[in-house]
């Protein structure tokens, strides 16, 4: 909830400055629960944001593991990874993995790290491109596309766990006359042919006549994503058998939502901890592929996908 670059902080949910003191803080913490809980009127999802900040900053030694891990105060965890790509270990994983191709979330990460320097200004060096307190003060435009690049790692780790009987292609050119127009994911298996959005709009989101809709959504990404869908399907000569939406676990109430047809395509909502279950069960309506034909659609796509 508050490791995203485009989430509030702690401090910003109890709306104080990371400077308060221990008492002003508690009794921040006690207005701001008044003031959203559900039984006087207020937002149950900011509620548990509420509760969730302080669990962070409560105590003093939360706090100070905090503050360290998130750019607060005068040093912050050299250790802590963040807002970083993931580092591949040393350590030797005998688990079958789903054959995958292409970088997750590195068509954002380069974009975001080309428009991060460029708003820094010229002769400025960024030491670290990921630091927790430049990525806080940066312009909401490059957190969102920081944000999303994370979406996409960790959805990749997911699918990656399902095993060899899945094949996983991501950041896929959708329309090559749109360099903005691109599949995050396809993911191939028993259950379907899946093209698969991953976000983080930073806060809450819900369904409204087939799309989503909040504070932080902008554009129709269900519409986009069958677009792009569809743009994929007709250069490789394949049928995607649905479309999945995959969002952070706390910005949903609940864990899978199928939300019906879109433009002749099943679709469905879920968070990141539903999604395996997802991908191995199916969708409602989805086609199954299985045999000959598995072979047929993942050589169609090798033939054909090209790479933000």
């Amino acid at each position: 909830m508050f490791d995203s670059p485009l989430s509030a902080s702690a401090y910003e949910v109890l709306g104080v400055d990371p400077t308060v003191d221990e008492e002003s803080l508690r009794r921040a913490y006690r207005l701001r629960l008044r003031q959203t809980h559900p039984d006087t009127g207020g937002d149950a999802a900011v509620f548990v944001q509420v509760q969730r900040a302080w669990e962070l900053v409560g105590t003093p030694v939360a706090r100070a593991a905090y503050d360290r891990g998130h750019g607060f105060g005068a040093a912050s965890a050299p250790e802590w990874s963040g807002f970083r790509p993931p580092v591949r270990t040393q350590t030797r994983d005998t688990r079958p993995r789903a054959r995958s191709f292409g970088h997750p979330g590195g068509w954002r990460r380069e974009r975001y790290l080309d428009l991060i320097r460029e708003w820094a200004g010229r002769g400025v060096t960024l030491d670290d491109p990921y630091d927790p307190a430049l990525v806080r003060s940066a312009p909401h435009h490059l957190k969102r596309l920081l944000a999303d690049a994370l979406a996409e790692e960790a959805t990749a780790r997911i699918v990656s766990d399902l095993g060899m009987g899945y094949t996983v292609w991501h950041d896929v050119v959708a329309d090559e006359r749109d360099p903005d127009a691109k599949l995050d994911h396809i993911v191939l298996g028993p259950s379907g042919l899946y093209g698969v959005l991953s976000e983080d709009f930073g806060g809450p989101v819900r369904l409204r006549r087939g799309e989503l809709i909040g504070e932080g959504v902008s554009g129709s990404p269900i519409a986009e994503l069958v677009r792009s869908m569809r743009a994929v399907a007709r250069a490789a000569r394949v049928r995607f058998g649905g479309a999945i939406v995959v969002l952070p676990d706390e910005d949903l109430e609940q864990a899978i939502t199928e939300v019906g047809r879109v433009k002749g395509v099943p679709v469905a909502v879920v968070s990141r901890s539903g999604l395996a279950t997802v991908m191995r069960r199916g969708m409602t309506g989805a086609r199954e592929i299985g045999g000959n034909e598995v072979f047929d659609v993942r050589t169609r796509l090798q033939q054909t996908v090209r790479f933000a």
